[in-house]
């Protein structure tokens, strides 16, 4: 995914004309940049998808504080899984698949991998990483393991 024109730095004059362009992506359609609410709407599918999981092995107990650290540990420890184990191989977390977005990385390799996606769910488990984004719409997480989150329809 590298682009022609992804050694511009911030000196340029000309500002990019659409988020992606630095990186040789297209404006629009397949491949294009994902955009921050289709993220986060993944984000929001995986979190409930991790709570269902867990609600099949623990039932929650709002008034019962130990059986809701219990179920909130488990809850992101099976959110940890669905996320790293699909994005390390396949590219795209359950919700991505959902909202049609998947990770890429910059270089062009075939798949994201291991150390990638655990740094990735690592920082948004931090959120601010995940949140804060620049021009070209990666966040810190992308911009950490070279990797950019795309339209896949």
């Amino acid at each position: 995914m590298s682009g022609s024109r992804a050694g511009l730095g911030a000196g340029d004059a000309e500002p990019p004309r659409w988020r992606g362009e630095r990186l040789g992506l297209p404006e629009s359609g397949v491949r294009s940049v994902a955009s921050g609410g289709a993220r986060l709407l993944a984000f929001v599918l995986d979190l409930v998808l991790a709570s269902l999981v867990t609600s099949l092995f623990i039932r929650p107990a709002l008034q019962d504080t130990s059986v809701m650290e219990s179920y909130n540990l488990w809850s992101v420890i099976v959110w940890a899984v669905l996320t790293v184990v699909p994005v390390s191989f396949a590219g795209f977390t359950p919700g991505m698949a959902a909202t049609g977005i998947r990770v890429a990385r910059l270089d062009g390799g075939p798949i994201v991998g291991p150390w990638r996606a655990v740094v990735r769910a690592a920082l948004t488990c931090l959120i601010v990483p995940a949140a804060v984004r620049n021009i070209d719409g990666r966040s810190w997480l992308d911009r950490l393991t070279s990797t950019v989150v795309v339209r896949m329809r």
